[in-house]
């Protein structure tokens, strides 16, 4: 398990450096790097180290609570810590979910309470974090809860569901707001070589503004006098009608790519030259084309989980295209086919045969970490599909070439 590290800027670790003891006769202050390895190695490694008190002593509590619950060592006499084995008493721990939440948020800083939050919700799946209201509302927003909420939603009441939108709406937006720029640039055009007298701050030419106001440099105050300033042009971008149609793969695991695809089609929804379709997918298909502007009521309609039928969403996307040769079908899936693969790469070849761009995106999120069935990705590229994984904002710069480019290239 990867380690949680008590940071030098926090709890006992902030406490002043060590020193002797002063002259009315106090006990020595505490060495500040022996109780960081005492928080790292538990209690086995107190004889060396000596004992944790004050807040020292509170962030090892706040860290037992959650990595002293793996069962096999527990039923050993031992408990996990963040970096190795952490001996203790079998005793059961008296704090509550929200205890422990308003434990690490007072000491720890905020890299460390989100790792926290994280492997109580992903490692040890501590439901109470995302369906408590008393713990939503103390919560930090993250992905990784919002992924958990996603998952554990349908054990919600009506109050906690209301809660649970707090965490939705905030990571949506900040989603949304690291998106849309990317997707602006996307479509706005490209840089071309030739000069623009139109003066647009987005277009500046750095180097070519400071060659040619070299002879106006000021050696005594370093600086140049910029008496011309020189602008790119771009390249139009000749917006035709496009179709983009994202295949959403709904099962648990791709509940990352879930959320990155709700979001990425809100941003192209409403560019001009090009219609987005979103459409979720188990055993069952779900149009979520008329929610795209609202991305967290439609991710609040998604339902996690549940068996894979490819073929039947590709059917259903290749039902959807007007004009194939000015179509982009991206099906994003771990690939591990419950239904027909030999009707899944057919429908694949039929559609790559008439036109289509056809994407086969194994993750589609901002780690683009692909995790997916290799033999049947293998068995999709022959069929003429583009496999791998993107980015959300790689995915809206390929769109974006497909348009500009009149789909000429492939």
């Amino acid at each position: 398990m990867n380690s949680v590290e008590p940071e030098g800027t926090s709890g006992a670790a902030s406490e002043p450096a060590p020193g002797p003891a002063s002259a009315s006769g106090s006990a020595p202050v505490p060495d500040a790097s022996l109780e960081r390895w005492r928080l790292i190695l538990g209690s086995a490694a107190e004889r060396c180290t000596g004992a944790l008190h004050g807040s020292a002593a509170a962030q090892d509590a706040a860290l037992d609570w959650l990595y002293g619950r793996d069962e096999d060592l527990r039923r050993r006499g031992v408990r996990r810590g963040p970096g190795g084995p952490r001996e203790g008493g079998s005793e059961p721990s008296q704090l509550t979910a929200v205890d422990w939440l308003d434990d690490i948020h007072r000491l720890f800083p905020k890299e460390t309470v989100e790792r926290l939050e994280r492997d109580a919700v992903e490692q040890y799946e501590i439901h109470e974090i995302v369906t408590d209201p008393d713990v939503l509302a103390r919560v930090e927003p993250s992905q990784t809860l919002l992924r958990a909420v996603l998952r554990t939603k349908h054990l919600m009441s009506a109050d906690v569901l209301a809660a649970a939108r707090r965490i939705v709406e905030k990571v949506v937006r900040d989603l949304m707001e690291r998106l849309r720029p990317e997707v602006r640039r996307a479509f706005t055009g490209a840089r071309s070589r030739r000069p623009s007298l139109l003066p647009l701050a987005r277009d500046f030419d750095f180097r070519s503004t400071i060659r040619a106001n070299l002879a106006h440099y000021q050696p005594e105050e370093r600086r140049i006098l910029i008496q011309r300033p020189h602008f790119h042009s771009r390249t139009r971008r000749h917006l035709e009608q496009w179709q983009l149609v994202l295949l959403v793969d709904q099962s648990g695991s791709m509940a990352g790519s879930v959320i990155h695809s709700a979001v990425t089609a809100a941003c192209l929804f409403s560019l001009p030259g090009l219609k987005t379709h979103l459409v979720a997918f188990d055993t069952q298909v779900v149009d979520l084309t008329s929610d795209v502007t609202d991305p967290v009521e439609l991710l609040m309609k998604v339902q996690l989980g549940g068996g894979t039928d490819i073929a039947r969403a590709v059917d259903y996307g290749a039902g959807l295209i007007g004009n194939p040769r000015r179509s982009i079908v991206a099906v994003v899936s771990d690939f591990y086919e419950g239904g027909d693969s030999y009707r899944l790469v057919r429908t694949v070849r039929t559609m790559v045969g008439q036109g289509t761009t056809v994407l086969c995106l194994a993750a589609l999120d901002e780690e683009a970490d692909p995790v997916y069935d290799r033999a049947l990705g293998a068995r999709l590229a022959e069929a003429g599909a583009h496999v791998g994984a993107m980015t959300p904002g790689r995915l809206a710069e390929f769109v974006a070439e497909k348009v500009g480019s009149g789909g000429q290239s492939r």
